[in-house]
């Protein structure tokens, strides 16, 4: 574990009980593919986010433990979902779901465990937990599409790059503490921070991550290098890279993203270092994660809130 999981060990470990024991089904497919996901691991940030939170106010009750796995299953159908659009073979350093299953058992997995998240919903009781859950998803949607239109599409802004990541990535990591907020009965004032600092602290990991797509390894990503380019995704280090390249170097970019190609990517990561895109968007992700951290004033000072700033830390050094 890393130090952030340390100060609520007991409570993620009573976590990943509860999210097997809601994964249960009387079709042996929608446990095997859970089943599948859940061994995969992963930091688990977004339901250690709920359980920080609702601990740094004191939070004494039950109930954050079904948020936190509610949390989790929303995030785990999103990445059903979209390893099937990105066609994607490889995640967390294993075979993705639609690898092994198909792409119909992986969307209907997905829509089961949205389905389940929901029902563990209406069994906590709070309309206000609901609504921006419900609106989460939807956001999440959006943002998912809206990346889908910009695939292979060159002259995506970097307005429009940042649109879709507060949807389809800091939108989750801000309904994670926002909800953990609710249960806390916490002040306006504090939902609101709290709010703001689960979608800076969102952004800046999608921003790293995807530095690390040019900039990593497939062992440590338990993912493809280059798989963003090979998809057309138009992110942050390239859109920087090809304003701040020659025409024929920008053009060289512009086309592996219209085609989706690979073939110059050892040329595409050698500019987005030269030009400074990789640096530029690093630099992004530690602005947001100073955001995050001054976020976390209107906290009283114990060991939930210094992991917190310990995790805002962690968002900038990963290398995975």
């Amino acid at each position: 574990m890393l130090s952030f999981h340390n100060v609520v060990r007991e409570d993620f470990e009573a976590v990943n009980q509860l999210i097997i024991d809601q994964l249960h089904s009387d079709v042996d497919l929608v446990e095997n593919i859970g089943h599948y996901l859940v061994e995969a691991g992963g930091k688990r940030l977004r339901p250690l986010l709920v359980l920080l939170c609702a601990k740094a106010l004191g939070y004494s009750d039950k109930q954050h433990l079904s948020l936190a796995a509610i949390i989790e299953f929303i995030h785990t159908a999103t990445l059903l979902h979209d390893d099937v659009v990105d066609m994607s073979e490889l995640r967390r350093g294993r075979p993705t779901a639609n690898a092994n299953w198909g792409n119909a058992p992986s969307v209907l997995v997905g829509d089961f465990l949205y389905s389940r998240a929901f029902q563990m919903m209406v069994a906590i009781g709070s309309m206000d937990i609901m609504a921006i859950l419900s609106n989460t998803t939807n956001v999440i949607s959006e943002g998912e599409v809206q990346q889908l239109v910009n695939a292979k599409d060159p002259d995506v802004t970097e307005a429009s790059y940042f649109t879709v990541i507060n949807k389809k990535t800091a939108a989750l990591f801000e309904a994670a503490c926002e909800t953990a907020m609710v249960l806390c009965d916490a002040s306006a004032e504090q939902r609101a921070a709290l709010a703001a600092y689960g979608s800076h602290l969102g952004i800046a990991f999608q921003l790293v991550d995807d530095t690390l797509d040019y900039e990593g390894d497939a062992e440590s990503l338990g993912k493809n290098v280059g798989d963003d380019l090979a998809e057309g995704k138009p992110t942050l280090p390239l859109i920087y890279a090809m304003a701040h390249s020659s025409e024929e170097e920008s053009t060289i970019i512009a086309d592996a993203i219209r085609q989706g190609s690979v073939e110059h990517l050892s040329k595409i990561v050698e500019l987005v270092r030269s030009s400074g895109g990789l640096a530029y968007t690093h630099q992004q992700a530690e602005l947001h994660v100073q955001k995050a951290k001054e976020s976390l004033q209107v906290l009283p000072p114990s060991d939930y809130r210094s992991a917190m700033e310990d995790l805002a830390n962690f968002a900038i050094s990963r290398t995975n």
